[in-house]
């Protein structure tokens, strides 16, 4: 692999891995710097928006989020690039608007939540899979490894998992990121096609037509 040719993929692997690892072993650091959307109403700490983006909650947290961002992340940053859809200055965009978008719904639910916080680089990575979807809407993915399945077929099994775990509550990480960040990512990628290569929509249409729900 080159990895030359996607350092930015490579740079944000990085500082989310340090960031978490030091999170990890730091209660403190934590704590200023999770998503708390009561802190974030009272006392004007925005930054907690991009900042929780770079916790994770343990290492298989980290590991998966981490593992789907180098698959999906160095495909988007050679297609912008490619394409000539702004390239890396586009693609940090992407991601860290997304990060601030996919909180969002979470600021306005819990705002007056004391007790809720969240962390996670979950709505950053959901908007680059989705973007990448648009390219490539039936490349496949390998479930655990094994199970062949569209990236299409991926993207609605996973907005109904997020409906679904977003719906119940039960665990510490924040579903309704994944969720804003999947439409996030994919309206995004849209918009900057439409804006600065429209003529890149005839193929994504020819592609869409060939549809193969198992992965080609």
């Amino acid at each position: 692999m080159d990895f030359n040719a996607y350092p930015i993929t490579i740079m944000l692997i990085a500082v989310n891995v340090l960031i978490s690892l030091l999170g990890f072993y730091n209660a403190v650091f934590v704590d200023k710097t999770i998503l708390w959307p009561y802190r974030i109403k009272r006392e004007r700490q925005y930054y907690r928006m991009i900042t929780s983006g770079f916790l994770h909650a343990d290492f298989v947290h980290l590991f998966f989020n981490m593992f789907t961002l180098f698959f999906f992340g160095r495909n988007i940053e050679i297609y912008f690039t490619y394409y000539g859809l702004g390239g890396q200055f586009t693609y940090l965009l992407l991601y860290f608007t997304a990060l601030i978008v996919s909180d969002i719904s979470s600021y306005l639910k819990h705002k007056n939540d004391y007790h809720y916080k969240a962390l996670g680089a979950s709505g950053a990575v959901s908007a680059v899979v989705f973007a990448a979807i648009v390219f490539d809407p039936w490349g496949a993915i390998y479930l655990y490894g094994a199970i062949k399945i569209s990236a299409t077929l991926y993207a609605i099994l996973f907005i109904v998992y997020c409906v679904y775990m977003g719906k119940r509550g039960q665990d510490n990480v924040n579903h309704d990121a994944h969720l804003w960040g999947s439409v996030y990512g994919l309206l995004f990628t849209l918009i900057l096609i439409a804006i600065q290569q429209p003529a890149l929509f005839d193929g994504i249409i020819a592609e869409i037509s060939d549809p193969s729900f198992f992965g080609k």
